[in-house]
């Protein structure tokens, strides 16, 4: 997946919502939206590079992991992935339906 294409799409969303707000770039103790899900983006990342190490631990024959918790994290980091997938896909559905809006 392509972070710097969302990244891309969030900071043209932002950029619009304070032009349409007239607010300024200070969040304060608000959340960022940006930061939120480039630590979503981590946490995906994150859990594919453990899967893909438990992998490889399994394959040369480490002690301790089993091929049942090896197929368990292979799955859970395919629908990690698939999940930012549909993310990434609405994020940008919502960003093409914004910029069609008459004003």
């Amino acid at each position: 997946m392509a972070i710097q294409g969302i990244e891309s799409v969030v900071q043209a969303l932002q950029s619009t919502a304070l032009q349409a707000g007239g607010k300024s770039a200070e969040a304060g103790n608000q959340a960022d939206f940006g930061a939120e899900l480039k630590a979503a983006l981590n946490r995906i990342s994150e859990t594919q590079t453990a899967s893909r190490q438990q992998a490889q631990d399994f394959e040369l024959g480490k002690a301790g992991i089993s091929l049942n918790d090896v197929m368990v994290d292979m799955q859970k980091s395919s629908v990690s992935m698939q999940m930012g997938i549909q993310v990434r896909n609405k994020l940008v559905s919502a960003y093409t339906e914004i910029m069609n809006m008459t004003v």
